[in-house]
């Protein structure tokens, strides 16, 4: 009895470190495409917005992947707990909770990479909204500028009777 409750602990766990390097792996190619996204803001030194042209990848895309990467670390830390509840009845066998330790590196190391990424990409984000926003300003004064210029030069010759 005891042999059948031990080999269902082994196979649970088995499936468990299986399922975990499965996401792991998933979180890699994800945070990796992320952070290859979040590179583009910097290319050519003015961000990701050129003057008159849309943002490189849709808001919905950035969202979409953060949301499928945040998912997917929520879904490794269940992994862990039930991994951690596994090797728990399993009893203190150390290359169980080493491995277990491990995953669990990953998974801090995985989340820590993520809001780093995350980080970054909102703050590029951000500074390039600002100058977008004061690239804008600077046209509408220039248009602004033009109109009262053209409105002076238009009047130019009905007072220059006043001038003689």
């Amino acid at each position: 009895m005891r042999d059948t409750n031990l080999e269902l602990q082994e196979s649970g766990w088995e499936e468990l470190r299986k399922e975990a390097r499965k996401i792991e792996g998933d979180l890699d190619v994800k945070l990796s495409s992320y952070a290859k996204l979040g590179a583009r803001f910097t290319q050519g030194g003015s961000g990701y917005v050129d003057s008159g042209s849309p943002p490189i990848g849709s808001s919905r895309s950035w969202k979409s992947m953060e949301m499928e990467i945040q998912s997917l670390l929520e879904k490794l830390l269940d992994i862990n707990d039930s991994m951690s509840r596994c090797a728990a009845s399993a009893g203190p066998a150390t290359s169980v909770t080493q491995k277990l330790a491990r995953h669990r590196d990953i998974l801090h190391e995985f989340t820590q990479e993520f809001r780093r990424i995350k980080g970054n990409i909102n703050s590029m984000r951000e500074h390039a909204e600002l100058l977008s926003s004061v690239r804008d300003d600077i046209t509408d004064f220039k248009e602004v500028c033009h109109q009262g210029c053209s409105y002076y030069v238009r009047e130019l010759p009905s007072m220059e009777i006043y001038l003689i």
